[in-house]
């Protein structure tokens, strides 16, 4: 039995399944992984993006920021692929029980799935630093530079930036999810971001599956490694 038909039977065997996945995920959606050779690194900018995407560097370079955040984080016509599709389907047929993404696109809901759990946010929402008021995405595009709301407030998006801690009720809902499942696929993520690579360690079961196109840091402890693009190796389902 190949590493494809030990997860599918997995998969057929378990109505228990959990995802969690990185920005590998997206890629199929022509959204550049962060740190991928043609990513977000290979840029014009004067401040590497872990610098730009900063709490610090949004309060005091908030033009630049969103110079940046425009340019590089904003993919609007990006549509779900075969990844997102199929983890959508496993949850109607009543087997994957959560999504636990480090995504901020939003395309696992566009795709169908209700139950996902966004550890670092979503572009799709936006709130004014002053009066808390909400604005979708699309009611801030047409602004560009700094979106600003109709009180005069600094509109940020709700997206977990560098020295911004996670939401700790999305945090504890997914190591919830992690501890009590039966098989738990990793897919599209170098495992390096924590808190949020820390997760998996509260997994408890033996059927631990890593979909990744490179090696990473956990593989000695994966039951299941699959070397190759997510989309393609769960695409059976979609």
């Amino acid at each position: 039995m190949n590493e494809i038909e030990q997860l599918k039977q997995w998969i057929d065997e378990s109505d228990n399944i959990v995802f969690f996945g990185g920005a590998g995920v997206s890629t199929e959606s022509h959204i550049p992984d962060f740190r991928s050779v043609d990513g977000l690194y290979n840029q014009k900018y004067d401040f590497p993006p872990e610098t730009i995407l900063s709490h610090r560097f949004f309060i005091q370079n908030t033009e630049e920021f969103y110079r940046f955040y425009w340019d590089k984080m904003i993919f609007e016509y990006a549509e779900p692929n075969p990844a997102h599709k199929a983890l959508a389907n496993l949850e109607k047929m009543g087997k994957l029980k959560a999504v636990i993404t480090q995504n901020i696109d939003g395309l696992h809901q566009k795709a169908g799935s209700r139950e996902v759990l966004e550890l670092h946010g979503s572009v799709l929402r936006n709130y004014c630093m002053n009066c808390q008021k909400f604005y979708g995405l699309k009611d801030i595009l047409p602004q560009k530079g700094i979106p600003k709301c109709s009180c005069g407030g600094t509109i940020k998006p709700d997206v977990v930036l560098y020295e911004e801690g996670l939401d700790s009720d999305i945090l504890e809902k997914s190591i919830t999810y992690i501890r009590n499942a039966d098989v738990l696929i990793i897919g599209g993520t170098s495992l390096a971001v924590y808190p949020a690579a820390g997760l998996i360690d509260y997994y408890r079961g033996n059927k631990l599956v890593l979909i990744n196109k490179s090696r990473t840091s956990r593989d000695a402890h994966a039951n299941l490694e699959i070397h190759g693009a997510i989309g393609e190796t769960l695409g059976f389902y979609a």
